[in-house]
């Protein structure tokens, strides 16, 4: 059997399910359910696919056990159907080759120190200092700058720039344009004109982070700016100087975070919201897409949202009901004051 073949059976092992049906069932890769063919997995994690399931022709499907009931063909069944996705769909991705070594139009600092497992790419530059650690993989036209530590099994797609002094830690993945350790936005008014203020902080970024496309990430002015273990940043975010986010949140795109903001765990934050400096804002709480936050958010686990400023979500719902019958209670009010016109004008 080909080694990029698993049975059901294999597959049920990695990512903790139940078979249901036939165990020697090969799978080669994995599809949507409408599109899937004898061969493939698909998955269920939305019953308004329910039509979609029971057409398909995949050899196998991966579901939650309350769903069992509307697929009657080989199974794997779990309570969480979307984590035993991303558990079989990394086993059979498929990513350009990274072979050791330095490619020769890249350009090392004598002073640098590369691991003879690490992987560095067309017209990279290494900058003096710095220390690229075991198994790491710099795409064609990486920038990593003075003094900059990487730790293991990081990857870095092509076009990234690390500035002097920014730290990675174990695999951590950075998507291509991102720039991490750009000074932050820091500047005194003489009365004139703007003085900038330097920015002596770098930026520390934990284990197992991933960065999306085209994001920025400044560097501290005093102390440095940190991203912690399992943080996920989507693409084109501004997280500005001084800032601090803990474990494991997740922040979708085109979020803006400024200055010295302080963001807890397990937090998510949706798309294009905008949070204001010098904030803290508690573990677990969620932000829907374009909130805007400019107090701090203390109790942990709320959810808020809207834009001018955040609310609580059921305050920001209620509210939200209210401006939709605004055109209506704005006629009723008219009616009423020519009502109020024509007495006192009878009068």
């Amino acid at each position: 059997m080909n080694q990029s073949v698993k049975t059901l059976q294999e597959l049920a092992e990695i990512i903790g399910a139940e078979v249901v049906g036939d165990p020697t069932a090969e799978i080669s890769s994995v599809a949507p359910l409408a599109t899937a063919r004898p061969g493939q997995l698909s998955f269920l994690d939305n019953i308004k696919y329910r039509d979609a399931l029971e057409a398909t022709q995949a050899s196998g499907v991966i579901l939650s056990k309350e769903n069992t009931k509307y697929f009657k063909h080989n199974m794997l069944v779990m309570d969480n159907p979307s984590l035993g996705l991303a558990k079989v769909l990394t086993l059979f991705q498929e990513l350009p080759n990274a072979t050791p070594g330095i490619h020769p139009t890249a350009v090392v600092e004598d002073d640098a120190q590369v691991h003879a497992t690490a992987s560095v790419g067309a017209q990279c530059v290494i900058g003096k200092d710095s220390i690229i650690g075991e198994g790491v993989v710099l795409h064609p036209g990486v920038i990593v700058g003075e003094k900059c530590t990487l730790g293991a099994h990081c990857t870095l797609w092509s076009n990234v720039v690390l500035y002097y002094g920014v730290t990675l830690g174990d695999h951590v993945v950075i998507h291509s344009g991102t720039i991490i350790g750009a000074d932050g936005f820091g500047y005194a008014h003489d009365g004139r004109g703007y003085i900038k203020i330097p920015q002596v902080g770098s930026v520390r970024i934990g284990n197992h982070v991933e960065i999306g496309a085209n994001t920025t990430i400044d560097r501290g002015a005093m102390h440095d700016t940190c991203i912690g273990d399992g943080v996920i940043l989507d693409n084109q975010i501004q997280i500005a100087h001084n800032v601090v986010i803990k474990e494991h949140t997740a922040m979708a795109g085109c979020t803006a975070v400024a200055g010295s903001v302080t963001i807890g765990a397990h937090c998510r934050i949706g798309g294009g919201c905008c949070i204001a400096g010098h904030i803290e804002i508690a573990d677990k709480v969620m932000l829907t897409g374009m909130s805007a936050v400019n107090v701090s958010i203390d109790k942990p686990g709320a959810i808020y949202a809207g834009g001018l400023p955040a609310k609580p979500f059921r305050e920001w719902t209620k509210i939200a009901n209210q401006l939709l019958k605004i055109d209506e209670m704005a006629k009723r009010l008219k009616a009423l004051e020519r009502t109020l016109d024509k007495t006192q004008t009878e009068k």
